[in-house]
């Protein structure tokens, strides 16, 4: 019986991961917090990483299989742009490159802010609710531009300001889509044109980090502790996160992200009062 309580603790944290990696909340801040609650008996520090992978493994694929025809068509015209000189010069085949060009600018440098400071983020949670907070604030900012027309296309100047801006996602709590719809939203740019972009940049970003933390499991085989539940993790999470961006595409607007800040705000509360008592 108590197995059986364990796992479903698993698939909560699967279902919390595939449900917050797509609204603009903070998945990891919710699965630092949520771990903390559920595993708080055990040696957190030596399982979350993994297991922060693994669930964004899940999302990983969910977000890939929503958005195949986009990437297949990026990878392919980008080659054909750098290696097939008859299709080169053709308009849909140099707008995919440049997109694709735009995306990895946007994603340097939270990548290089991950690789220099990764082992030094702050997880407690008094540091997740300063976080969350602070992502509520970025999303009521949002919500005070809800009355505003944008229409901008994403430039390459746009891309490396999202890029600049995205960078400070790497602290658990802080919403990494959240930051980046601040971010294109600032700059006059259509919240759907920001959502795909956003989500487009965490396909790339999740390929290194997952390729990380395979490469952490495989040098601490311990941390996988529990593979049926990380297993039962990862299913709940792609099956949710699939869910959700279908949801998020369908129905979110900039007028109702000012519901994603109240939650953010009172999620963030909780996680501070979780800290001091």
């Amino acid at each position: 019986m108590d197995y059986i309580i364990e796992l479903i603790k698993y698939i909560i944290l699967g279902i919390i991961q595939g449900v917050t990696e797509i609204f603009p909340v903070s998945s990891s801040g919710h699965l630092v917090l949520f771990s903390n609650l559920f595993l708080g008996g055990e040696d957190i520090n030596a399982t979350l990483t993994l297991f922060l992978m693994i669930t964004n493994m899940g999302s990983f694929l969910a977000l890939l299989m929503y958005y195949f025809k986009d990437v297949k068509a990026l990878v392919v015209d980008s080659l054909n742009f750098v290696f097939n000189k008859e299709k080169r010069n053709e308009i849909i085949v140099q707008e995919n490159f440049n997109y694709a060009v735009k995306l990895i600018i946007a994603i340097v440098p939270i990548g290089i802010a991950g690789l220099l400071i990764k082992d030094y983020l702050p997880t407690n949670l008094l540091s997740i609710g300063i976080s969350l907070i602070i992502t509520s604030l970025l999303l009521f900012l949002v919500f005070l531009l809800r009355n505003k027309k944008f229409s901008n296309d994403i430039t390459f100047k746009n891309a490396g300001v999202i890029g600049l801006i995205q960078m400070f996602a790497v602290f658990p709590g802080i919403s990494r889509s959240g930051i980046t719809l601040v971010g294109g939203l600032s700059q006059k740019i259509e919240i759907k044109k920001v959502m795909r972009f956003s989500f487009l940049c965490y396909l790339l970003i999740s390929i290194p980090v997952s390729g990380l933390g395979l490469y952490d499991a495989i040098k601490n085989p311990g941390t996988m502790s529990d593979i049926p539940g990380f297993s039962l993790a990862f299913i709940f999470s792609f099956i949710f996160s699939l869910l959700t961006i279908k949801i998020m595409h369908k129905y979110v607007t900039v007028k109702n992200l000012i519901w994603f800040s109240l939650y953010a705000f009172t999620v963030g509360l909780v996680s501070i009062t979780l800290y001091i008592i």
